[in-house]
């Protein structure tokens, strides 16, 4: 499976960037997809899950900001991310998960300046 990511970029604060990722090259049935992000000199941290039924989950720090979305018959999967903060700033990376083996993107960058 190959995940691509688009829609990263420099952005004001308040301001909004939708993220896609597009999954190829799957043989089998993608079950969950989602969103992790990193941010300079932290750790990996998960921003939202999607499993293929739609039901999602989200980080306390983006509830109400954030919304995950994906398109089964696609195998992709969206973030549109509104009134970006600067602590939003990162590399966004997607992922997917398809008979337990997960697989990742190469990441987008989001920048928030305030």
């Amino acid at each position: 499976v190959q995940l691509q990511a688009f829609g990263g970029g420099l952005v004001q604060a308040g301001g909004s960037l939708r993220l896609s990722c597009a999954a190829s090259r799957s043989f089998f049935v993608i079950s969950d997809m989602g969103w992790y992000r990193q941010a300079p000199g932290k750790q990996r941290e998960l921003v939202a899950t999607i499993t293929r039924g739609g039901s999602t989950n989200y980080a306390d720090s983006v509830k109400g900001r954030f919304t995950i979305s994906r398109d089964n018959a696609k195998n992709t999967v969206f973030l549109q991310t509104n009134n970006l903060k600067p602590e939003d700033t990162a590399v966004y990376f997607c992922y997917s998960d398809s008979r337990g083996v997960r697989h990742w993107g190469q990441g987008t960058l989001v920048t928030v300046s305030s």
